[in-house]
């Protein structure tokens, strides 16, 4: 019997055949994968990389830093008797506070003690600490105040035409310490208008054409600037034509910021900064009376008056208690307790002479603001007045705290 039919042995010899051609041939029956090429991606160049420098931040000083008694700069060169009655005087406020009473009732009995005491009294009850800048400086900077005499009236004449007001019946003053402690040493002013609550009045409106605080007089004087400059200072004296006198003190203050109208003087060319003044300033107003409003009004805060009972040999200042001239100063109440000793090392108006005073906290003032900065309470009159009005100097300054 035959293998295989003519028809199958086609199909063999196809088969053999196409077996043959896969086996020998270049590519083969089976498809081979394709050689595969590394696909490199196309990146654009890398511009080189710059460290980014990390500048870390200030390091903020305390305000206050201990320090020892050899370390503050000219204590030995005052007395210190003489500023011990201004101690006295603080503690008719602070001898009620805690950590005072026992200083207070110490310095009581020390009334004409010799200077050596008296300075063991200090040192052995107090303990310095140096005030420092945010960035660590000790330095700052001290200018004067005083109290000015004024000519004035109780009614308004051609002579005495600009009104000194006393506290304004609608001055709303908002105490937000009970909903915000940290508010506390803030005070908001202003009016009702409706039902709503808006800023007071500020110079400009006041002293302008609408009068708004018209039948609120509490005198009249004969200079804007004189009056401008007082409510700077915060107390002064009215004479009358008939040689009486009274004095006059801080009733309260508009809520508007203090602005240097020296400051503004300065910007456009009016005066340098060497030539600047109290005394100046007075010059340049009654040479360009035409000008004064308008240089009056860069500072939109105003401070309203009351007037002080007979016998008012000095004003009080915040403390409560009379100032005492060449021993009192003006604070930032943030960093310097009200009533505590201070020691100042400065110089004397436009000199390099050293002053190193014990002065007493007994003040603050709208243009008193920062860690190292201070008022320098001169005392009264014109004589006070023209150092007051040149002080502008560096200054270091000691807080005395009770070290018990």
């Amino acid at each position: 019997m035959k293998l295989f039919s003519r028809k199958y042995n086609l199909y063999f010899v196809a088969v053999v055949y196409l077996a043959a051609w896969c086996v020998f041939s270049v590519s083969g029956c089976v498809s081979k994968p394709e050689p595969v090429v590394p696909v490199i991606p196309v990146t654009p160049p890398v511009e080189p990389v710059v460290p980014e420098v990390v500048v870390p931040p200030a390091e903020v000083v305390a305000p206050m830093q201990p320090v020892t008694w050899d370390e503050v700069d000219g204590w030995l060169d005052d007395d210190p008797t003489l500023a011990l009655s201004a101690l006295q005087q603080s503690c008719v406020s602070l001898r009620w506070r805690d950590g005072w009473q026992e200083v207070c009732a110490r310095a009581a009995v020390l009334d004409r003690a010799p200077s050596k005491e008296v300075r063991d009294f200090f040192e052995t009850e107090f303990e310095p600490h140096q005030l420092r800048q945010e960035d660590g400086s000790p330095v700052g900077m001290v200018t004067g105040y005083y109290v000015p005499d004024l000519r004035g009236s109780r009614v308004k004449t051609s002579e005495y035409a600009y009104p000194l007001y006393q506290r304004p019946a609608d001055l709303l003053t908002i105490d937000l310490s009970d909903l915000y402690p940290s508010l506390a040493n803030y005070r908001l002013r202003g009016r009702l208008e409706g039902t709503r609550v808006v800023p007071y009045w500020d110079r400009d409106v006041i002293d302008g054409p609408e009068q708004p605080l018209s039948g609120q007089e509490l005198f009249w004087v004969a200079d804007p600037v004189e009056l401008f400059f007082l409510q700077i200072q915060g107390s002064g004296q009215i004479l009358f034509e008939d040689g009486s006198r009274v004095m006059v003190n801080y009733a309260d203050q508009n809520g508007h910021p203090y602005r240097s109208i020296g400051k503004w003087m300065i910007e456009r060319g009016i005066m340098s900064r060497d030539q600047m003044s109290m005394q100046n300033i007075r010059a340049w107003a009654r040479k360009n009376p035409t000008r004064t409003a308008e240089l009056l009004a860069q500072n939109p805060s105003y401070v309203f008056f009351r007037e002080l009972g007979n016998g008012v040999d000095s004003p009080p200042g915040a403390l409560g208690v009379p100032l005492t001239p060449g021993r009192s100063l003006a604070v930032d109440t943030r960093y310097v307790p009200l009533g505590a000793p201070v020691f100042l090392a400065t110089t004397w108006p436009n000199s390099d002479r050293p002053l190193r005073r014990l002065m007493l906290a007994q003040d603050t003032g709208g243009a008193i603001k920062g860690r190292v900065r201070a008022d320098f309470f001169w005392g009264m009159g014109d004589q006070a007045g023209a150092q007051a009005g040149r002080m502008k100097q560096d200054v270091r300054l000691w807080v005395l705290l009770p070290s018990k």
